[in-house]
């Protein structure tokens, strides 16, 4: 056993008993993928897409970073490590929907409200990728912090949400109804799903 990871080690042991032999389909699984849905998530290690949503390995795409950010499309010779993942999910697997999860209590976007230096080399630079967010909640009354950040959050799902479309395959298959966009928060204290509503112009409550 390796020192620190015992419990990981067992737990896949755990899981090659009683789920990878203990199935039937276990070949077509891992034989080839096929998700219709992306899910971009958090790199938070309290919001994990496959047990939030019980879900078996091949349910979903999955992107996760800090604060769930997607990037606007550019068209340089930089790394775009979010923008390839989300282009082989569209163009290659051509999932059906994307899911953009963002949650309370995000690291992220806490740092993002600061407006100081966050003191590491690259945290900082991918934030501003939700600085209009920040834009938006500064007009807000901030007597109430905890729904000051929460409104925050989901702002910076709403600029994610604006960033895809600026990507013209997504675009496109949003326009023809091929593809879907969602935005959902997940409110880790209160074990509740909300999901952005354009009618409403609000996040309303996904489930009861």
């Amino acid at each position: 056993m390796i020192e620190g990871l015992e419990a990981y080690i067992e737990g896949f042991q755990r899981f090659n008993k009683n789920w990878f032999h203990n199935r039937t389909d276990t070949k077509e699984i891992f034989g080839s993928q096929s998700p219709k849905v992306l899910v971009i998530a958090c790199s938070d290690s309290r919001v994990d897409p496959a047990i939030l949503f019980d879900s078996d390995p091949g349910d979903f795409f999955v992107i996760r970073n800090v604060a769930s950010l997607v990037p606007p499309y550019i068209k340089d010779g930089s790394f775009h490590g979010v923008s390839a993942a989300l282009e082989y999910a569209v163009c290659k697997l051509n999932v059906g929907h994307i899911l953009i999860l963002g949650h309370t209590s995000c690291a992220g976007v806490a740092a993002l409200m600061e407006e100081k230096d966050t003191g590491y080399e690259f945290v900082g630079k991918w934030l501003n990728i939700a600085f209009p967010a920040l834009l938006r909640v500064k007009v807000m009354d901030h007597s109430d912090n905890d729904a000051y950040h929460r409104t925050c959050e989901q702002e910076t799902i709403l600029v994610s949400l604006g960033n895809l479309l600026t990507f013209p395959w997504v675009k496109e298959r949003v326009a023809s109804g091929e593809l879907k966009i969602h935005g959902w928060y997940f409110n880790m204290q209160h074990g509740t799903l909300e999901k952005w509503s354009p009618k409403d112009k609000a996040f309303v409550p996904l489930v009861d």
